[in-house]
């Protein structure tokens, strides 16, 4: 789109640290884009903390977003991942899903936005190298492998910990708690891992591409380190990232990494594949 056109509606599920972050930063202006809505748990606490807005919008039920915008920002718990982009994929919206695990659960959902001209646009989010990857994949990947290593604090309370009765009470050293496929660690930390599900779906599959995630009391950063090894290159990357203050389990460029991408659907110039 042109700047001179009207902007684009953008309605954000979930008004947590991301949430909050996302929808600011659009009420404080972005060119080509307006906030539109906004959903949460608790409506009247999510409408007190909208009272510092220069244009305070609704807060509505998830389902409701898709009515109100062209673009839906899905930054809520994954247990209603599906309430978010379902509804915005049958309304042919462009949905972007930041529990970006929850496509390898939901994987329908490509097929319905195919059958009602929705789209998925998957975030860089809390990685580098993305733009590499899909280059890879355009030729032949032999391997992908991600190692995440996290301050314990950040591992809490994820399903694969208590499924497999894996205390991190006073742990004192490294600790390996998953290795296996990026499937599976998406269904055991679906807080924690949306980056490996996305460095999987920008490359060979969430099945080949191998995930280890360690329990390190110290390091202070969510730290990822992915090996790619292709027939046009053989390349590495890491990147340490801050941890959001008011949610350990993801790091403060995550909400940065939505605004870009938010950016890069309006910009007149866009820099990466």
């Amino acid at each position: 789109m042109s700047v001179s056109s009207a902007p684009l509606r953008v309605a954000v599920g979930g008004f947590g640290a991301i949430g909050f972050a996302l929808a600011k930063a659009l009420d404080d202006g972005i060119d080509g884009l307006a906030l539109a809505a906004v959903s949460a748990r608790d409506k009247k606490k999510a409408a007190e903390k909208m009272e510092g807005f220069r244009a305070p919008v609704p807060v509505v039920d998830l389902e409701a977003l898709a009515e109100l915008a062209d673009i839906v920002v899905e930054c809520a718990p994954s247990t209603v991942f599906r309430s978010i982009g379902e509804p915005a994929l049958k309304a042919g919206r462009i949905f972007v899903p930041l529990s970006v695990g929850q496509l390898l659960v939901h994987d329908d959902l490509k097929d319905i936005a195919i059958a009602h001209g929705g789209r998925i646009i998957v975030p860089t989010g809390a990685l580098i190298g993305l733009d590499a990857v899909r280059a890879a994949a355009e030729g032949n990947i032999e391997s992908v492998t991600m190692v995440t290593r996290k301050p314990p604090r950040g591992l809490m309370g994820a399903p694969y910990l208590a499924q497999n009765n894996i205390s991190l009470e006073g742990l004192n050293e490294a600790k390996l708690i998953f290795d296996g496929s990026a499937r599976d660690g998406a269904k055991g930390f679906p807080a924690n891992v949306n980056v490996a599900a996305a460095l999987s779906l920008a490359g060979i599959g969430p099945d080949r591409t191998r995930l280890q995630i360690w329990a390190d009391p110290a390091v202070t950063r969510n730290t990822h380190r992915i090996e790619v090894e292709a027939d046009s290159a053989r390349f590495a990357m890491s990147i340490e990232n801050v941890p959001s203050e008011e949610n350990p389990k993801t790091g403060k460029i995550t909400a940065l990494s939505a605004i870009a991408c938010l950016r890069g659907l309006v910009a007149p110039m866009r820099v990466g594949t």
